[in-house]
């Protein structure tokens, strides 16, 4: 069932569904600003436009531009100085969630993490054989 809430734009009361997440009057307003930025950014000489040019062009905002990319309406390999932000460090993106470098950190303290796991369970089990030896 849907939810009644507040448009997060102009404040006013609609039903909330999974493909919305604002009013159908700001839907409207901002299918017309995507039609104009993906109309702007078709053209060949516009294609290796950057964000801010975009905004100047077509009045979207950064983060509906930044929105359209995650949700893959806009193409990052189309348009390749276009993306949105690393969720977890804020650098500019053009698939997943996070960066390359946020990976690559992330993964090394897993990696580390493991091993201070291996490394207590050898220590337990080492002082359990000789607790076990002693009692012999």
């Amino acid at each position: 069932m849907n939810e009644v809430v507040d448009c997060p734009r102009c404040g006013e009361l609609y039903a909330q569904n999974a493909f919305r997440d604002v009013c159908p009057k700001c839907s409207r307003s901002e299918e017309a600003l995507y039609q104009a930025a993906y109309t702007f950014l078709r053209k060949r000489e516009n294609r290796a436009a950057t964000l801010e040019r975009v905004v100047e062009v077509t009045g979207a905002s950064e983060e509906m531009i930044q929105k359209w990319v995650k949700k893959g309406r806009l193409q990052a390999r189309q348009f390749p100085n276009l993306g949105y932000p690393c969720d977890r460090c804020g650098a500019i993106i053009q698939a997943g969630k996070v960066c390359n470098n946020c990976i690559e950190e992330l993964e090394s303290s897993l990696k580390l993490h493991d091993r201070e796991q291996a490394f207590e369970r050898e220590r337990k089990e080492s002082q359990q054989r000789t607790f076990l030896s002693k009692r012999s």
